[in-house]
């Protein structure tokens, strides 16, 4: 009995199935079980199956497209256009070995659908056109889950197999110059549209291959946006303008996601055109609009473990370029001492950002990443320099809530015995509450503590408003212990 007439039986009409739906029962081509044929009666009185994803035909097909064209799909002397007509012309004629009836319309959205997995990144596309998503997070061929407003949700999407994911992991890594294979099985790298992404495969990943992409913005975060999210108030928003037009240190401190990249981009665009800035990240991440900015890239090894060119050694490169201001993406390693070093000698005004919970572990972080660079030094002697090219640390959070928020910004004041002092500008006001939905109704409140460097801003022209430290809450809600 052909497909046709099984799904007659079945009371199921080609014009009803949809592109995204296939009936379950139907197998690949296979003849019935010799011996377990059923009889017409059994077949009218059976229920009609479910409708389910057309997962199979979609994985039939693509393996019999990588089987025909293989290598010939990363061809990089063949074109897009060229490679599209040739990838469509061949699914056209595997489905019409499938001997699946389907209409005319819906033969052109699965050929579309198939071609996009195939020459795309299959169903990463959709998420990546979504704005609202800021993380991407997939694990094998299970659902696909998501960041979105800051909390993680599942999508009904998925890779229809390992397979499927690896070659999609594949085509990502190869537009990039980067490899990925059992002797090689991690890699950063960075999408066509500056997203990053990090993958992960077997033996090294368990449960199947893990791919996690961190989306750009297409469009730079402005302040006001900032604002608008509660991330930061207007008052402070104005006091850290004037601090970086003042060429005040400033370090961002946070955990992952918190937005210390975004924040760091909004205070890169206070600094006045006039000057020269050398930007240094390990991923182009950063939107600078000045008119002269030198952006350097760190560059992982080659194939045969060479030509490395690490955040350390663009540091020191940067410090040859004659910058006014010198922007680090962020800090992880050894090139922390460069980049005291060069604050320390005609660059203040410099911006960086690096992991850590509080302000206090931010300046532990550093004394730590110091002591990799390799360098003997007692442990007073990083310290000074700590103490001397850091002006402030601006602590970001992610709350339970979902929403990121400046918590605390500390100011260094100096050395008491080996003990570097902080000194609390801006604290989030804890007991504001939460309102219905769970949000955190507090923002960062003035301390009343002004900061000693006010002196220097108004004399370079930079005059704070009177009543930006005025509004001081009870000092005894200052969390004091975490300092």
């Amino acid at each position: 009995m052909s497909l046709k007439d099984r799904m007659d039986r079945a009371g199921i009409r080609a014009e009803d199935l949809d592109p995204d739906a296939v009936v379950a029962s139907v197998p690949a081509r296979s003849a019935a079980v010799p011996g377990r044929a059923r009889t017409a009666p059994q077949m009218a009185n059976r229920t009609p199956p479910a409708v389910r994803p057309l997962s199979d035909l979609k994985l039939r097909a693509q393996d019999a497209l990588f089987a025909r064209l293989g290598h010939r799909l990363y061809d990089t002397g063949i074109g897009e256009d060229e490679m599209l007509v040739l990838v469509k012309a061949e699914l056209a004629q595997i489905l019409q070995d499938e001997e699946i009836p389907l209409t005319a319309e819906q033969h052109v959205r699965l050929v579309d659908e198939i071609a996009s997995n195939a020459l795309g990144y299959g169903p990463l596309e959709a998420l990546l056109e979504d704005d609202s998503i800021t993380e991407i997070m997939v694990l094998g061929d299970t659902p696909i889950f998501v960041e979105r407003d800051g909390r993680l949700h599942r999508t009904g999407a998925n890779f229809v197999s390992e397979e499927h994911l690896r070659r999609t992991i594949d085509r990502i890594v190869s537009q990039v110059g980067r490899r990925i294979d059992e002797s090689s099985p991690m890699v950063d790298a960075r999408l066509p549209d500056g997203s990053r992404i990090n993958a992960v495969i077997p033996p090294l990943a368990v449960d199947g291959s893990m791919l996690t992409v961190r989306k750009f913005a297409r469009t730079p975060f402005e302040v006001s946006e900032l604002i608008r999210f509660d991330t930061l108030t207007a008052a402070i928003a104005d006091f850290l303008d004037k601090a970086v037009k003042a060429r005040i240190t400033i370090l961002i401190s946070g955990g992952t996601g918190t937005g210390k990249t975004t924040l760091l981009n909004v205070l890169s665009g206070y600094v006045p055109d006039d000057e020269r800035i050398v930007s240094i990240e390990d991923s182009i991440e950063l939107q600078l609009r000045q008119a002269h900015v030198a952006r350097l890239e760190s560059r992982p090894p080659n194939i045969e473990g060479k030509g490395e060119v690490t955040i350390r050694d663009l540091v020191r490169n940067a410090l040859r370029m004659r910058p006014d201001r010198i922007i680090v993406g962020e800090v992880r390693g050894g090139e922390a001492l460069d980049m005291l070093q060069a604050m320390n000698t005609g660059h203040e005004g410099s911006l960086t950002t690096l992991h850590a919970n509080t302000p206090r572990d931010a300046l532990a972080r550093i004394e730590t990443m110091v002591l990799m660079a390799g360098m003997d030094l007692p442990h007073r002697a990083i310290r000074e320099q700590i103490s001397s090219a850091v002006d402030m640390v601006v602590q970001l959070s992610r709350l339970s809530d979902g929403t990121r928020r400046v918590t605390k910004i500390c100011e260094l004041t100096g050395m008491e015995g080996d003990v570097i002092q902080l000194s609390e500008i801006f604290n989030f006001d804890w007991e504001a509450g939460v309102d219905p939905a769970g949000r955190f109704k507090g923002s960062a409140k003035s301390t009343g503590i002004r900061p000693t460097f006010e002196k220097r801003m108004r004399e370079l022209g930079f005059e704070l408003d009177p009543n930006i430290f005025g509004s001081a809450f009870d000092l005894r809600h200052m969390d004091r212990a975490r300092l």
